[in-house]
């Protein structure tokens, strides 16, 4: 199974929204690739920003798997990858 970006941010907003409790809405979230760093995401509310890391990203990808499609997911079946668009590949 692929997700694309559009639902990784989606799972993003849901994971940070429910951490803080605050509507999904009010978060936003820019997904990001560095050499140096592999892949993450600077998380806005309100005024202030955040970084997300590898970790916390497949994180969120799991609690969404297992809340919008009843799958239970696990971080090494996440594979992160990004060409002009980032998508995460889900094994079975």
């Amino acid at each position: 199974m692929r997700i694309l970006t559009d639902e990784i941010i989606n799972a993003v907003c849901l994971s940070e929204s429910s951490r803080r409790g605050l509507q999904p809405s009010q978060v936003e979230v820019q997904l990001g690739w560095d050499e140096e760093y592999g892949f993450s995401a600077e998380v806005f509310i309100g005024d202030r920003s955040h970084y997300l890391v590898e970790a916390n990203l497949k994180e969120a990808i799991e609690q969404y798997m297992f809340k919008e499609y009843g799958m239970r997911v696990y971080r090494s079946q996440i594979t992160l990858d990004a060409d002009e668009e980032f998508w995460a590949d889900i094994a079975e």
